[in-house]
């Protein structure tokens, strides 16, 4: 585990941006071509617009997601498929982008999904980490054990209300119950692991994955048994873990 704390949001997406291209290029350099799993949200705001300017050789980078909500359509503000396309995926040349699709035939969705990311080991995963310590939604307990790729989970009360505060949806009633999550087991595969944690919202749950036991009471712990974690916070976000209470 590596942590690396900036002053600012900006700042802070500038340095995972320059790590996370710094990997993508030694994997292209190794293998020919990179896979990477990115994440949205609020919080990955600064990365992302920083990475889009990054000199990576996309056209050899497959993009891959976490989630999308079950039954929210593409059009939707709070669509993570719309996210990516509007502030990723139509900045860089990608070979290929690969999404979680919650409309239509779910599990035939997914199933096609699976096929795809285990065509290949998936090189760098870009991973947030919410205020209820989840990863992807992957909410408290997760599921540590399961073997899929991808999996339909129930979100928690304090996930919707994350959503509403970041102003995605107007009120926690108008959050979908249900999403389509990438699981555990299938981030802890990454063979790194980038996390952008900015802002004072996140403080308790930085603390918590940084200070806790590795348990499903706090997902986002799981991440320090991984073999490259880097962990990249503003001084917000990790005012708790310095004792600036």
């Amino acid at each position: 585990m590596n942590i690396n704390i900036s002053v600012t949001p900006m700042e802070l997406g500038a340095h995972a941006a320059e790590s996370i291209a710094k990997l993508l290029r030694e994997a292209v350099w190794e293998q020919g071509s990179a896979r990477m799993i990115l994440s949205t949200g609020a919080s990955q705001f600064e990365t992302l617009e920083a990475l889009v300017k990054m000199d990576v050789p996309w056209e050899q980078v497959e993009m891959f997601h976490l989630d999308e909500y079950v039954a929210l359509p593409e059009s939707h503000i709070a669509s993570f498929r719309k996210y990516l396309k509007e502030r990723f995926v139509s900045k860089v040349p990608l070979k290929n982008a690969y999404f979680v699709n919650g409309e239509g035939d779910v599990e035939a969705n997914i199933a096609a999904l699976t096929k795809e990311l285990r065509a290949a080991p998936v090189d760098v995963g870009v991973i947030g980490i919410g205020e209820n310590g989840h990863i992807a939604f992957n909410d408290p307990p997760a599921d540590f054990d399961t073997e899929v790729a991808y999996k339909v989970v129930n979100l928690d009360d304090r996930c919707k209300r994350q959503q509403v505060g970041e102003g995605w949806f107007a009120t926690v009633d108008d959050v979908p119950k249900q999403a389509i999550t990438m699981t555990v087991k299938q981030i802890m595969a990454c063979r790194h692991i980038v996390s952008a944690v900015p802002h004072a919202v996140k403080a308790e749950a930085v603390r918590n994955t940084i200070t806790k036991p590795v348990g499903p009471d706090v997902p986002a712990t799981i991440l320090k048994t991984h073999a490259d974690w880097q962990l990249f916070l503003d001084d917000a976000s990790a005012e708790l873990l310095l004792g600036r209470e």
